[in-house]
C-alpha cells in the first residue's frame, strides 16, 4: 500500500495553508527584480509608437548611441538583419516581429530598444531617437475592419481577415427548418485584460559560443512552453540553444505573461549588440498599453427550438478582434472551447464560423478563462432569451435541455468528451441554497415597489487540461498534413530521494501563485506515506534542467488533473524502488510490504518495519547488497499523457479539453433608480471540480475567478477612440478592488471524480470567470425586465444603464 490504508488521514483533501505563504508575507519573496543573476547587466528601454497606423520611413539612432552611458541602440533594420518572423499557428500572410519593421499598427508597439547603464539613462536617451512616420488610416471597430475599403493592416494580406472557418456538426437546417420558433441574439463582448501585480520582466544574455550562438533568458514566463519554439525560431536557433529560467515566484499572470515572448526575443538581440546581458522591467502604462489583453467578440447565437422550449439546433457566429498581429498561440481563443460549444445542454446539431480579425489595437493572447467568458456570454444570454420568449423560467428552461445525470462520459456533436458530471443535482443545489423560488417571489414584489432587483442564473462547463490539438481547427483538414499533427496534454514531473530519505518533487507547472508546491507536497506525502516535512517541492524552471514538453505550462487548469496525476506515475515507481530496498532488510517480499506514517512495513506484521529513510539509505548506501538486476536508482521522472487528448479528426472534430467540471451561479443583483448603479447583493455557486485536493485553494481560486469576472462585467474595458488611441492608467481602466468585492458569497460544492485522471480531480481556477459575467448581464436585464431592455454587451455600469432606459423609453 502506498499511504491509503483504513485509520490513517491523508493529506489530500484538507484545507492545508499555502507552503509559499510565509515568504511571501515577510517580505522574502523570489521575483525576478528581486534577482541579479548575471554580473553587468544593462538596463534597457523600449521606443514605442504613438500612433496606430503608419509607415515607418525611418529611424534616426545616432543621438540616441552618442549619449553617455549608453551601450546599445537598436531599431527596425537591426530586427530585420538578425530575426525572422515568429512561427505563427496558421498560415497567415501576416509577419510578426518583436518591433515594427515596414509599419506600425497599434499605439504602443515597440520601435527602438535603448541599452544603457541604467533605466534613467536609457529613458533619457530614448527620447532622443527620432522615427519619421507616414500616418494612415486606423481601424479598431471590429464590424469595421470587415468592410470594403477598410485600413488594411498588413500589405502583403488582401483583407484584414487572418482566419475563416466553418464547421457543420449534425443535421443543422433540417432542425432550423422542423423549429417551432427560431431565437437569435446578438452579442458583444468587450477586451479586457489581467493586471497582475507584476508586470514583465526578462533578462536576457546572447553568448557566440564555438558550437554557435546561446541565449539564456530570466523571465516571469508562465508558458505555455509551445512558445519556446516559436521563439527560438523567430531566434534562428534551436531550442536546445535557448535556455529559459523561470523565478519561483511569479506576481500573478491569469494568462497574460505567455504574450512576453516578443520581449524576450528583442532583449536577447539587444544584449547581441550591447555585449552584456540586458535586463528590461515593463512599468503598468506599458503593460496596460502594449502587452495583452483577452480578445473582443461579436456574436451571434440562433437557436432552433421546439414547442417544448427544448434546443434542436445552434447557429453560432464568432468574430474574434485580434488586434494588429495573430500572435501565437491565436486565435487560440476561438478554439479553446470548442469541444464544449453547446455548454450543458444536449444539443445535437451546430454550425459554427469563427473569424479572427486584425484592427489596430493592441495583440490578444490568454486571459484567465480564456474563450470561456466570450462563449458563455452569448451562450447563456441566448438562453435567457428563449425563456423570455417562450414564457418559461430561466432556471427551469435550463433543467430541460441539460446534459442527464446517467449519461456520461457525454459526447458533444464537435467531438468533447464529458468525462464525468450530475448537473441536475448541482442546479438542484443551487435552487436549495437560494431558496430559488421564495427569492423570485420576494423580487416581483419589490420590483412591483418600484425597486430595481433581479437575479441571473449561468450554467457552464468548464474545460481543464487542455488538449493543444484544438489549435489546428484554424487550419482546413485538408490543409493539415499527414503525420505532423498536433495534440495532447502531457505534463512532466520528477521525483527523487537523497540519501536521508527526503523526498524532492521537482515541477514543470510554472505556478504564478496558485499553490502548485503546496498541493504537490499533499500528494506526495501521501503517495509514500510521509510526512509533509519530509516532502520538498521545487517550482522554479529551467528549460536546462526541469523536466518540460511544449504542453508545459500554467493555463487552462492543467495543474490539478494532470501534474498531480504525473505525480502518482512517479511516486508509484519511487515507491516500488523503496520497497525492494526495505525487503532486504526486512527479508520480505517486495509485494508484502506497505508505505506508512514513515516507515516501510510488512503489511499482515506492522510491528515488522523499517523507516522510510533508512531503505533509501540502502539505495544510496549499500547498492550491492539490492537483488541483481535492481537498479540503485531512486529517480523517477513521469510524463502523464492522457489517450483522451487526439488531434483533430478528419471532421474537425476534436476533445479540446481533457476534464469538464461544472459550475452552477445565482447573481442577485440591485439598481439605484438614480444613479443606476449596479450592486452585486448576493452570489451563490455550485461546482463540481472532481477530487477535491485542497478545499482552501479551491475557494480561493474560486473567489479570484468571480473577481476576475466581476471586472470584466461592470468595470473593465480596453477601450479605444476611433482613431486607435487607447485607454493606457488605471484612471481610465478601472479595476474591480476589495471594496467592489465585498458582496456575499455562498459556495457549494458536488464532487463527480473524473475517470480519466489518477486522482479523479478536475481544474477550478476558470470556471466562475467564465459564469459571472453573464449571470450579472441576466440579473440586470431581470431587474430591468418592467423596461422591456435587452443587455446585449458589457461591461454594464451607470451610463450604460441610462442609455438602455433611456432608449426604451
Amino acid at each position: 500500500m502506498t499511504g491509503d490504508e483504513p485509520g490513517r488521514e491523508k493529506f489530500v483533501g484538507q484545507g492545508l495553508a499555502r507552503l509559499e505563504d510565509p515568504a511571501l508575507l515577510t517580505g522574502r519573496g523570489r521575483f525576478l527584480d528581486d534577482l541579479d543573476p548575471l554580473p553587468g547587466t544593462l538596463v534597457a528601454a523600449v521606443v514605442r509608437s504613438p500612433h496606430p497606423h503608419a509607415y515607418i520611413r525611418s529611424v534616426d539612432l545616432e543621438r540616441a548611441r552618442a549619449y553617455p552611458g549608453v551601450a546599445a541602440v537598436i531599431g527596425p533594420d537591426e530586427v530585420l538583419e538578425a530575426l525572422k518572423p515568429f512561427p505563427l499557428s496558421l498560415r497567415a500572410p501576416m509577419p510578426y516581429y518583436p518591433t515594427g519593421t515596414d509599419k506600425v499598427r497599434f499605439v504602443g508597439e515597440p520601435v527602438a530598444v535603448v541599452v544603457a547603464t541604467d533605466r534613467y539613462t536609457a529613458e533619457d536617451a530614448a527620447e532622443l531617437v527620432r522615427v519619421d512616420y507616414e500616418l494612415l488610416p486606423a481601424v479598431v471597430d471590429t464590424a469595421k475592419a470587415l468592410e470594403p475599403g477598410a485600413p488594411l493592416l498588413h500589405d502583403t494580406a488582401e483583407s484584414n481577415v487572418a482566419s475563416d472557418r466553418t464547421f457543420t456538426f449534425g443535421e443543422v437546417d433540417d432542425a432550423f427548418a422542423a423549429a417551432a420558433r427560431v431565437v437569435t441574439g446578438e452579442y458583444s463582448f468587450p477586451r479586457y485584460s489581467s493586471t497582475p501585480m507584476e508586470c514583465y520582466s526578462v533578462i536576457a544574455e546572447w553568448r557566440d559560443e564555438a558550437d554557435g550562438p546561446r541565449v539564456t533568458a530570466y523571465s516571469n514566463f508562465h508558458g505555455p512552453f509551445s512558445m519556446v519554439p516559436v521563439l527560438s525560431g523567430a531566434l534562428g536557433i534551436g531550442p536546445a540553444q535557448l535556455r529559459l529560467i523561470v523565478p519561483e515566484d511569479n506576481g500573478g499572470s491569469f494568462g497574460i505573461k505567455a504574450g512576453i515572448y516578443p520581449y524576450i526575443a528583442l532583449m536577447a538581440l539587444a544584449s547581441r549588440h550591447a555585449g552584456r546581458p540586458v535586463r528590461w522591467t515593463e512599468d503598468r502604462n506599458e503593460h496596460l498599453l502594449a502587452s495583452s489583453a483577452g480578445s473582443d467578440r461579436l456574436m451571434r447565437f440562433s437557436a432552433a427550438i421546439d414547442a417544448d422550449g427544448m434546443v434542436q439546433a445552434l447557429d453560432v457566429d464568432f468574430t474574434e478582434n485580434v488586434g494588429a498581429y495573430l500572435r501565437p498561440p491565436e486565435p487560440a481563443t476561438l478554439y479553446r472551447c470548442f469541444g464544449n460549444i453547446t455548454g450543458a445542454y444536449r444539443i445535437d446539431a451546430v454550425r459554427l464560423r469563427s473569424r479572427a480579425v486584425v484592427t489596430n489595437k493592441t495583440p490578444t493572447g490568454l486571459n484567465r478563462g480564456f474563450g470561456g467568458q466570450q462563449l458563455y456570454f452569448g451562450l447563456e444570454r441566448v438562453m435567457d432569451k428563449i425563456a423570455r420568449t417562450t414564457g418559461t423560467d430561466p432556471v427551469e428552461l435550463r433543467r430541460r435541455n441539460l446534459v442527464r445525470t446517467g449519461s456520461f462520459p457525454y459526447a458533444t456533436p464537435t467531438g468533447g468528451i464529458y468525462d464525468s458530471g450530475d448537473y441536475e443535482r448541482a442546479v438542484e443545489m443551487l435552487l436549495e441554497s437560494t431558496g430559488y423560488a421564495q427569492l423570485r417571489a420576494e423580487q416581483a414584489e419589490a420590483r412591483a415597489r418600484g425597486e430595481l432587483v433581479g437575479s441571473g442564473v449561468a450554467l457552464v462547463v468548464e474545460p481543464s487540461a487542455t488538449n493543444i490539438g484544438y489549435v489546428g481547427l484554424a487550419t482546413p483538414a485538408e490543409d493539415r498534413p499527414p503525420g505532423r499533427d498536433k495534440s495532447g496534454s502531457t505534463e512532466h514531473v520528477r521525483v527523487t530521494v537523497d540519501p536521508f530519505g527526503v523526498v524532492s518533487v521537482l515541477l514543470g507547472t510554472v505556478p504564478q501563485g496558485q499553490g502548485h508546491a503546496t498541493v504537490a507536497r499533499q500528494v506526495v506525502a501521501d503517495q509514500l506515506g510521509l510526512p509533509l516535512e519530509q516532502v520538498v517541492p521545487k517550482v522554479d524552471m529551467d528549460t536546462d534542467s526541469t523536466p518540460w514538453t511544449v504542453t508545459s505550462g500554467s493555463y487552462s487548469s492543467r495543474f490539478s488533473p494532470l501534474l498531480t496525476s504525473a505525480i502518482v506515475e512517479a511516486t508509484d515507481r519511487i515507491s516500488a524502488s523503496i520497497k525492494v530496498a526495505a525487503s532486504v532488510l526486512l527479508q520480505a517480499e517486495p509485494h508484502e510490504l506497505e508505505l506508512a506514517d514513515g516507515l516501510v512495513r510488512v503489511a499482515a506484521e506492522p510491528d515488522r518495519s523499517v523507516k522510510f529513510r533508512h531503505a533509501a539509505g540502502v539505495v544510496h548506501w549499500d547498492p550491492g547488497s539490492l537483488p541483481d538486476g535492481v537498479d540503485a536508482s531512486l529517480y523517477a521522472e513521469a510524463a502523464f499523457t492522457p489517450p483522451e487528448a487526439k488531434a483533430p479528426s478528419r471532421t474537425d472534430q476534436v476533445n479540446s479539453s481533457l476534464c469538464y467540471g461544472f459550475v452552477a451561479e445565482l447573481v442577485q443583483v440591485r439598481i439605484d433608480p438614480e444613479t443606476y448603479e449596479i450592486s452585486i447583493e448576493k452570489v451563490t455557486g455550485v461546482h463540481d471540480a472532481g477530487t477535491v485536493l485542497n478545499p482552501l485553494l479551491i475557494e480561493g481560486q474560486v473567489h479570484g475567478a468571480i473577481v476576475h469576472g466581476l471586472g470584466g462585467a461592470l468595470y473593465e474595458e480596453m477601450a479605444y477612440t476611433e482613431s486607435g488611441q487607447p485607454t493606457s492608467t488605471f484612471m481610465d481602466y478601472l479595476v474591480p478592488t476589495s471594496a467592489e468585492a465585498m458582496f456575499p458569497l455562498v459556495g457549494n460544492r458536488i464532487v463527480t471524480p473524473s475517470p480519466v485522471t489518477r486522482l479523479g480531480a478536475k481544474g477550478s481556477g476558470e470556471g466562475s470567470s467564465m459564469s459571472f459575467p453573464v449571470a450579472v448581464a441576466n440579473a440586470v436585464e431581470d431587474a430591468l425586465s418592467e423596461h422591456d431592455v435587452e443587455i446585449s454587451r458589457l461591461p454594464l455600469h451607470g451610463n450604460v444603464i441610462h442609455d438602455l432606459l433611456t432608449t426604451s423609453r
